[in-house]
């Protein structure tokens, strides 16, 4: 299989005077790699990367047009010349590696998340309407602010331009400034940029147009723009599809998603979980697609080439936004196009360590792909000059990615796996609703172990006899962890059972159950949605503030809109204290009363982990150089677990 596997994914494309070589787009997402508003090393390293693996064109992250851009302490500013020199090290870099560049330009208006010194900030809209979900209510612009806002758009349009960008990409997606002005519902204005379509697009198209003037004939200018930012108060579908039909003429493209940064609901739509299907808003694009006469550009999930190739086929858009899957992979489009499809190292759409460390203010990464947002950190693996001979005890992320790394760099590496099955708790997870992509992980790595020729032994227990017999030169403890059960008071009279019998259906619930959710990850909600699914009364109590406290927020947020919609009770504040009878005790953890669940069939525990690591005594009794990694320390998440199975791999 090789790039005639996809001839229109792989077929270039035209923007304006510049010819993309594929259809395969990097769309602009935050990383926060640039510091102190500008360009790093970390950051041009990172697009670099993409560029090298084969992307056709890199929309590098929002850059703020204005002072009163600053939506978080870490945006990039495109407001002074002293952004130009960062700008042209990133062009140049990756333009070298054979993509188009260009920059998203960027004002939030109301929708400001935070401020450098932790106080809030003042923001501005079209007018006085409230944000929902970070609680801003902006000011109205003025005239004389709105202008210089038109003008700082030309003025970093201006700065890409001189910097040697391909063009420019003006934000209008997910309720931010052009669409606050575009919405009928929020814009309330009485002069000449409110009441009528044309009025309310009047700001879009100056922006536009004072872009072109400060630029030339071959610089591409895009819009971005949700097709419906599926929120009550949003632009609707035909709303969006209507502006975008009268700005044909003042845009080189146009880049569609969906929803808005308003809402809970809306949001999640930023960067859509694996609950949603893939793909799954590109049929939206195929009217734009009809109705315009410039490249149209679809993003929403779509993870795989193949995914790609038949939205192209479909005559749905003319480019796809692959973004996460370039942070998890960024030599999938090279392997795409060399027909090494089972070498792609597929997003599972799991949002924790991309979308969920920009959330927390750090530079985004990728629980399958470490190296993501690290490439300054971690260069290409180099074989070593004296191969070990390597025990890796332990089948699931932690251990896997141990041997695959250690593998690549020469040594000769064998996994020991006790079950028949690699993969850990990743087969479990996977069994959650809505969790079903998980198991992709496995898939993944399994396939990098095979690529690095590890030797994998299943079905294979390791104790000190085994150790001993294959005498390694070095060790990696991949144990993992087994379920925690809390010390709690009861006449055994409810059954108590942990999450993990219940994903492996050792045992059956009655109609009533409590779950009693103590890390507030997806386990404890999984459980409850697949047990009121499966028709049992479920009260979900957990030990946290709400429902998926550690989640990714567009991870969290839909599984608490599914808990709702079942009927699931959720209590917040829960401590455990025991059971009795047919009822369930907890203690509030802020009031300290007590709280008492009645007529209770089944307790189910979703209280975290222990270690297990029962090797590690007679490893050192042995005197062998081993390493810990994953849950065998203490048990956390696959992120972690495959971090530091990177990290023993290039230690061995």
């Amino acid at each position: 299989m090789t790039a005639t596997a996809f001839p229109h994914l792989f077929s270039p494309l035209k923007f304006r005077n510049k010819t993309a070589r594929n259809r395969i787009v990097s769309t602009g997402h935050d990383t926060c790699l640039p510091e102190h508003g500008e360009i790093t090393d970390s950051y041009i390293e990172y697009q670099r990367r993409r560029a090298k693996g084969g992307v056709g064109v890199i929309v590098t992250q929002v850059a703020g047009v204005h002072e009163t851009a600053r939506y978080t302490s870490h945006l990039i500013m495109a407001s002074s010349d002293e952004c130009i020199p960062g700008y042209q090290r990133l062009a140049a870099a990756c333009q070298a590696e054979g993509a188009l560049v260009f920059s998203q330009l960027f004002h939030p208006g109301r929708e400001i998340m935070e401020s450098a010194n932790g106080m809030l900030a003042v923001a501005y809209s079209a007018s006085a309407s409230p944000n929902e979900r970070f609680r801003m209510m902006p000011r109205a612009m003025d005239l004389a602010l709105l202008r210089e806002i038109v003008q700082g758009y030309a003025g970093a349009a201006r700065r890409m331009w001189q910097a040697g960008m391909d063009g420019v990409e003006l934000v209008g997606s997910h309720g931010y400034l052009p669409a606050q002005f575009l919405n009928p519902r929020l814009n309330q204005r009485q002069d000449a940029y409110g009441g009528s379509l044309e009025n309310r697009l009047r700001f879009t198209r100056e922006v536009l147009a004072a872009m072109r003037a400060a630029t030339d004939e071959d610089f591409v200018i895009g819009l971005r723009l949700s097709a419906g930012e599926r929120d009550e108060n949003g632009l609707t579908e035909p709303e969006a599809l209507e502006a975008a039909k009268l700005l044909d003429g003042a845009i080189d493209y146009l880049s569609l998603c969906v929803g808005t940064s308003v809402s809970y609901g809306g949001a999640v739509h930023i960067a859509a979980p694996m609950a949603l299907p893939a793909a799954y808003t590109a049929p939206l694009a195929a009217a734009y697609t009809r109705a315009l006469g410039v490249p149209v550009i679809i993003t929403g999930r779509i993870n795989q080439p193949q995914e790609a190739e038949a939205i192209l086929a479909r005559g749905e858009a003319d480019a796809c936004g692959m973004t996460r899957a370039m942070i998890c992979d960024p030599e999938m489009p090279g392997k795409a196009k060399e027909g090494r499809f089972d070498d792609i190292r597929a997003c599972i759409g799991c949002n924790q360590a991309c979308i969920h460390h920009f959330h927390r203010g750090l530079p985004i990464s990728c629980i399958q792909h470490p190296e993501s947002g690290r490439e300054t950190v971690f260069k290409p693996v180099e074989k070593v000059g004296a191969p070990k001979k390597v025990m890796v005890i332990g089948g699931g992320p932690a251990g896997m990615k141990a041997a695959s790394v250690a593998a690549a760099r020469g040594h000769q590496v064998t996994l020991f796996e006790a079950s028949g099955r690699l993969g850990g708790q990743a087969n479990l997870a996977q069994l959650v609703p809505g969790r079903s992509e998980f198991g992709g992980i496995v898939t993944n790595l399994t396939r990098e172990c095979e690529l690095t020729g590890v030797e994998i032994r299943k079905n294979t227990s390791v104790d000190r006899a085994v150790i001993e017999d294959f005498a390694p030169d070095a060790v990696v403890l991949a144990t993992g962890a087994v379920p925690y059960v809390p010390p709690m008071e009861t006449d055994d009279q409810i059954q108590v059972v942990t999450a993990w019998q219940v994903l492996r259906r050792e045992v059956k619930v009655g109609a009533r159950v409590v779950v009693f959710d103590w890390r507030a990850d997806w386990i404890g909600p999984g459980i409850a949605e697949l047990l009121a699914r499966e028709g049992s009364r479920v009260d979900l109590a957990i030990n946290a503030l709400h429902v998926g406290e550690s989640l990714p927020y567009y991870v969290r947020d839909p599984i608490a809109g599914n808990l709702h919609k079942l009927g699931v009770s959720i209590t917040p504040y829960a401590r455990l204290v025991g059971c009795f009878g047919d009822s369930a005790f907890f203690q509030h953890t802020a009031s300290g009363e007590a709280m008492e669940f009645e007529g209770v069939d089944t307790l189910v525990l979703a209280a975290g982990h222990s270690p297990f690591d029962p090797l590690r005594a007679e490893l050192e009794e042995m005197g062998l150089s081993y390493q810990a990694v994953g849950d065998c320390l203490t048990a956390r998440t696959a992120e972690e677990a495959v971090y530091e199975g990177m990290l023993a791999g290039r230690a061995v």
